[in-house]
């Protein structure tokens, strides 16, 4: 059995996190740290409103840390040098420095630290990587990744994410994280990254739009584009080889066709219930974790790469 400690109450927990936890069977929620304790009542679990305090005073094994990514590496670090296992959100950190250090004090430690990229987890994504290494579109060369959606936080819930020392950046951190840790899964080790980024509609401290080429050692090549001022949204995948594709859009969606057939594999009711489940396996050694925090670090490698390749331009 595993006891959680929740470090932030949000979108991201109460809707997926907190409700996977408490369904999970080897799982308990042990406590929560938010700065509304209002927030935890409905809960019937012990509150802190600082994470200090939490850490001496819990009997958590792990600790679940949904804050804005500025706090990610602090508050990371903190629980794993306390002892206990994390599974943080994505990004990982404000830059690559910080998730290496996130990875250092896991291994020093001997904790187990996992990150919230959930797609990991997806059935056809999963069924997509097997296709690829058997050869069903013979060698991978381009994979074409969109997430267009609107958001300028109009219901204040999310103002963070406008804030660069707070966010890191708008949707290179925020949407653009998720597709280019795919590539990364997919893939392998990034080698050399090119950006532009730019505010075509909103004029607000952080970028609306980014648009991000990978390239990966057999020259495969990802292209993520990401947006935050198209009112048509749009989520699209597809893996290009020179025998055939892989169309697995909307990304989010069951579909997924390829050379000489088609499935549709749907994705859990509540994508962080798969996730859970897996670092919770990991924990007690019935299982791998899908996401790493040392694979996982090669995405905040590609974003950094992206901002110094778009300051260059």
């Amino acid at each position: 059995m595993i006891r959680w400690l929740v470090v932030g109450i949000g979108d991201i927990t109460s809707k997926r996190a907190i409700p996977a936890i408490l369904a999970e069977p080897n799982s308990r929620l042990a406590g929560l740290v938010t700065r509304d304790p209002a927030k935890a009542a409905p809960y019937g679990c012990p509150a802190w409103t600082d994470l200090a305090a939490a850490l001496r005073q819990s009997d958590a094994d792990a600790v679940y840390v949904a804050t804005p990514v500025v706090m990610h590496a602090p508050q990371t670090i903190a629980a794993l040098r306390s002892g206990r296992h994390v599974l943080c959100e994505k990004p990982m950190g404000m830059n690559h420095a910080e998730a290496l250090s996130m990875v250092r004090a896991a291994e020093e430690a001997g904790r187990t630290l996992g990150i919230a990229y959930y797609r990991r987890t997806y059935p056809k994504l999963i069924r997509a990587r097997q296709l690829i290494a058997d050869g069903a579109i013979g060698q991978p060369v381009l994979a074409e990744l969109n997430c267009h959606s609107w958001f300028q936080d109009e219901d204040g819930r999310r103002s963070w994410l406008l804030r660069p020392e707070t966010s890191g950046g708008g949707p290179l951190y925020d949407i653009a994280s998720h597709r280019i840790d795919i590539l990364n899964w997919i893939f392998g080790q990034p080698r050399r990254v090119a950006a532009q980024l730019s505010n075509v509609v909103h004029r607000s401290a952080v970028e609306d739009s980014a648009t991000v080429l990978v390239e990966y050692d057999g020259g495969a090549r990802g292209i993520v584009d990401v947006r935050w001022h198209s009112r048509q949204n749009r989520d699209d995948c597809r893996i290009v080889g020179t025998l055939g594709e892989i169309r697995m859009s909307p990304l989010s969606g069951p579909r997924i066709e390829y050379p000489g057939g088609a499935e549709d594999l749907p994705v859990h009711g509540n994508v962080h219930y798969p996730l859970v489940e897996n670092f919770v396996d990991a924990v007690e050694g019935r299982a791998e974790l899908r996401a790493t925090g040392a694979s996982s670090v090669w995405t905040d490698w590609v974003t950094e790469r992206a901002l110094s390749s778009d300051r260059a331009s």
